[in-house]
């Protein structure tokens, strides 16, 4: 049985940058979902399609192509916000959780376990989930971390906009009638607002390892 490890949050709470070094630190395969669904974003954009009709945004993710989920042209901060939309609907959401699911039930490269962050995986992605990770930071930090960011690319609107749109982000999140965001009831809770990078990296550490590591010792055993 695979180990999993389920790292959900807000945007720009740090939980993406997380996943992916606790997937190095423990030779694991790792998944950003939202890119699934930044995906779908884009495929609505390339069709021309609405973000708000479920028909097409149903459309975009049934022809889902995830080896583009590298693709640069998902970060922007326009298909972030397409990506909140489209998120919503409950048949996007259905048909890119056989995917999910998958990729956690059968790594790629035939690893022991893998890490995937989102804002559903603890609790109807993998709810028996090995650890399960829950990171926020206060609304005001994250916009300013997304602001540096952007500013690194070129590309940075005004700091408040960009609050604005995460103020706007968390509350579709939270509020959809589908996997809305929130902690799973055993997840671990993780604030990085006053943590840097490595500082929030050995937190997060500290918290699933316990889990973690018996899990490979059972894996060990047999």
């Amino acid at each position: 049985m695979s180990i999993i490890i389920a790292v959900d949050g807000t945007a720009a709470s740090g939980k993406g940058t997380l996943a992916k070094r606790l997937a190095q630190h423990f030779g694991f395969a790792h998944l950003d979902s939202g890119s699934l669904y930044r995906l779908v974003a884009l495929g609505v954009t390339e069709a021309h399609g609405d973000p708000a009709s479920e028909a097409d945004a149903l459309a975009a993710a049934r022809a889902l192509d995830p080896a583009r989920r590298y693709d640069p042209a998902i970060r922007s901060r326009a298909m972030g916000n397409v990506a909140s939309v489209v998120s919503a609907f409950p048949a996007v959401r259905a048909t890119l959780l056989a995917f999910q699911r998958d990729f956690a039930a059968r790594p790629p490269g035939g690893l022991k376990g893998s890490v995937i962050d989102g804002r559903d995986i603890g609790t109807i992605v993998c709810p028996d989930a090995t650890a399960k990770l829950f990171v926020d930071a206060a609304p005001g930090v994250r916009a300013r971390r997304r602001w540096l960011e952007l500013s690194a690319a070129g590309a940075a609107p005004p700091e408040s906009a960009i609050l604005a749109d995460i103020e706007a982000r968390d509350a579709r999140d939270r509020n959809r009638p589908v996997a809305p965001l929130k902690p799973a009831p055993d997840a671990r809770l993780l604030d990085t607002s006053d943590l840097d990078i490595d500082a929030a990296f050995a937190a997060a550490l500290a918290l699933v390892e316990p889990s973690v590591e018996n899990a490979l010792k059972a894996l060990a055993k047999g």
